[in-house]
């Protein structure tokens, strides 16, 4: 009875950490996620200032299109990227775009927001020393540590965390201020993209 009790209790062991969440289990799981869409919600604290400042908004990440950033609250600010080009488009402006050519930096950077959003390890080990944690129940971080410039002489570190989808990011800069942005209303379905959706990647 008692070798019985030991054999299911090991069964059960095996079980639990056959399912545990590796990086290389999550990176699986997001590329199962051609689209995602979601509201976000953003906090920025920064020294000398009481306050967060806060913003919101709806974002689209698209395997094939890129990724569509559209802050609405506290003024409108939409994003979009994809492997060549950055457009920024403030309120009712004209768009303003950024390629690789035209400012490397600022294009670099905001071409890793990708990375992160669909857990592209070998891009992220290029820029990062990772530091992945199951945390049990299917839940998991990410940590980034920046180990390439200009990432290192602007953040302390980058925390992903989450379970089915990314639900929040925090950036720690060097200044002391953080930014901290909450993700929630996920869906993937339909997997595809509307027409209008389409026509969000168009500028």
């Amino acid at each position: 009875m008692k070798k019985l009790s030991m054999i299911l209790l090991l069964c059960g062991f095996i079980a639990v950490n056959a399912r545990a969440v590796t990086l290389d289990a999550l990176q699986q799981r997001f590329a199962g996620q051609p689209v995602v869409r979601a509201h976000f919600d953003q906090q920025r604290r920064i020294g000398g200032i009481a306050r967060p400042l806060r913003s919101s908004g709806e974002l689209l990440v698209a395997r094939q299109n890129g990724l569509w950033w559209q802050q609405q609250q506290p003024f409108l600010l939409t994003l979009i990227l994809n492997d060549s080009r950055m457009v920024q488009i403030t309120g009712n402006q004209a768009p303003e775009v950024i390629t690789a050519a035209s400012n490397p930096q600022m294009f670099r950077f905001n071409h890793l927001l990708r990375a992160l959003f669909q857990a592209d390890r070998a891009v992220l080990e290029q820029n990062f020393t990772l530091q992945f944690t199951d945390q049990g129940q299917d839940n998991w971080q990410l940590v980034l540590v920046p180990k390439t410039s200009p990432l290192d002489k602007l953040f302390t570190s980058i925390t992903l965390t989450g379970r089915t989808y990314l639900d929040h990011i925090l950036l720690e800069d060097k200044q002391g201020d953080s930014t901290a942005i909450t993700f929630s209303q996920q869906r993937t379905q339909p997997d595809v993209l509307s027409h209008d959706e389409q026509q969000r990647f168009v500028q």
